[in-house]
């Protein structure tokens, strides 16, 4: 939970159900349409702009932690997850049945599928094996009406919806049928870590602006920056930009090194930079546990710190200019250290191959990489600190406009960002006013998304400050 809509003036629920049984979620629904509440649909919480469990007019919140049970089928490679799981305690049910299946979603355990794989949900098996929501095979969904279908009942275009479109626009999502994907025994971690602020280290990341992309598919290599204290020589623990690769490679060491030195020999990868171990244990270490750990820990619900956060994404079809891109990185002083990151997160290979209208999640080829500015503070929304650091992302976010996506500015549904355009404080909306924001979503998927709203749910019941709006004739 975003720990800045915690603080006391916020409006709060009329009450919070925690259903454990889909006829205890379906009085709901019908109480709640008696009385003119709206509804508020809670999976993990981690809505970037607090959509599952805030609102400006009366609500109800359904929290369906309780309703969280995985079935995996190894022999089909398939798993039945009900909508209130996390993405850990996916991946442990997974890594419980088999140490060579996984699934390509997010990496944070404590985000909730219902909302990460309605709005697509990448992860470090993107290049290799898409999205989460491309590897959704069935949903069961309870409607407006009270209806539950799946997929051979709800027909095409609102299974197509469901996998980036965003569920909580057309009912309450109950379960979820995934594909799982092979993963070898044996995967490499890779992490080199420089001081941004030498000349070498800034010739690399713009050097990997325009390479990434193009790796083979089983090798994916993110960077993260940040300000910190140095670490280099004469320089210790002065302030100071650090540039973090992270590599994923489906493979051994000794296939890895080669294929480095051959498509990005800037990097300087070597053997000690590199560790080999399971997939299951990869996600262990990207969450700060050891190794060795026990996968239960997977199974916590709940963040060891909470804190405030905001984030705001873009996509990049260019190389950013050197200078441009420096004087980006500066800006991570304005706020205090380490509170504030710059992501690159590439693109290519099979996100290439996924034309832009499969699913509504319509950001495929073209894409070199996304960058995302994220800030996170450990005051509550109302702190007199916290303008500084939502600034800090407007700031920097207005900054990119000229080098980024254009026409419309493109933006990802799961970095949700009411700065981008609203609805209506009741969450209602023209066509032409949900556009502003609908089109960066959604590029020319929202036409489409629209027409199924109006289908589906004709009364505009489930809506919210960014939810699909209905044709008005």
């Amino acid at each position: 939970m975003n720990f800045r809509f915690t603080y006391s003036s916020l409006q709060k629920p009329s009450i919070i159900v925690t259903p454990f049984s889909v006829c205890q979620i379906k009085a709901t629904l019908k109480c709640s349409k008696k009385y003119g509440l709206q509804i508020r649909t809670r999976s993990g919480g981690h809505d970037s702009d607090g959509l599952s469990y805030i609102s400006d007019v009366p609500y109800i919140v359904i929290d369906l932690r309780n309703l969280r049970k995985v079935k995996v089928n190894v022999d089909t490679k398939t798993a039945w997850v009900e909508a209130g799981a996390t993405i850990g305690e996916v991946y442990y049910n997974i890594a419980k049945k088999s140490p060579v299946l996984g699934f390509p979603a997010g990496l944070c355990y404590t985000v909730g599928v219902g909302g990460h794989f309605s709005g697509g949900g990448y992860g470090i098996l993107m290049r290799k094996y898409g999205l989460g929501g491309d590897n959704v095979v069935d949903v069961r969904i309870l409607l407006a009406n009270g209806k539950i279908v799946d997929r051979k009942y709800m027909g095409g275009n609102l299974f197509w919806a469901l996998r980036g479109g965003g569920a909580a626009s057309f009912g309450i999502v109950l379960s979820w049928k995934i594909n799982l994907v092979d993963m070898p025994s044996s995967l490499t971690i890779a992490t080199v870590q420089m001081d941004y602020e030498l000349d070498s280290t800034k010739k690399i990341v713009h050097q990997w602006q325009t390479k990434a992309d193009k790796f083979s598919k089983d090798f994916l290599l993110f960077v993260r920056i940040l300000a910190g204290n140095s670490t280099t020589p004469g320089m210790i623990n002065k302030p100071s930009l650090q540039a973090t690769f992270f590599g994923v490679y489906l493979g051994e060491i000794d296939k890895l090194l080669p294929l480095v030195k051959k498509s990005f020999p800037e990097l300087g990868l070597t053997r000690k930079d590199c560790t080999e171990m399971s997939w299951i244990q990869s996600i262990l270490l990207f969450n700060g546990f050891p190794t060795n750990s026990s996968l239960d820990v997977l199974l916590n619900r709940t963040q060891s710190v909470m804190f405030s956060f905001k984030a705001k994404a873009d996509y990049v079809k260019e190389e950013i200019p050197k200078d441009v891109f420096e004087k980006l990185a500066k800006r991570l002083y304005q706020v205090e250290l380490g509170t504030a990151v710059l992501q690159l997160f590439p693109y290519g290979g099979r996100m290439d191959e996924i034309p832009e209208s499969e699913t509504p999640f319509p950001h495929r080829v073209g894409n070199l990489y996304e960058l995302t500015y994220l800030t996170r503070w450990m005051e509550k929304g109302n702190d007199s600190d916290t303008e500084n650091y939502l600034e800090w992302t407007k700031s920097a976010y207005s900054y990119m406009t000229p080098y980024v996506s254009k026409n419309p500015r493109e933006a990802y549904l799961n970095y949700r960002d009411l700065d981008i355009g609203r609805n209506n404080y009741n969450g209602s909306a023209t066509y032409e006013q949900a556009s502003v924001w609908g089109s960066k979503y959604y590029k020319d998927n929202f036409k489409r998304l629209v027409y199924v709203k109006t289908n589906v749910d004709p009364t505009n019941f489930f809506r919210n400050e960014q939810s699909i709006p209905v044709y008005s004739s």
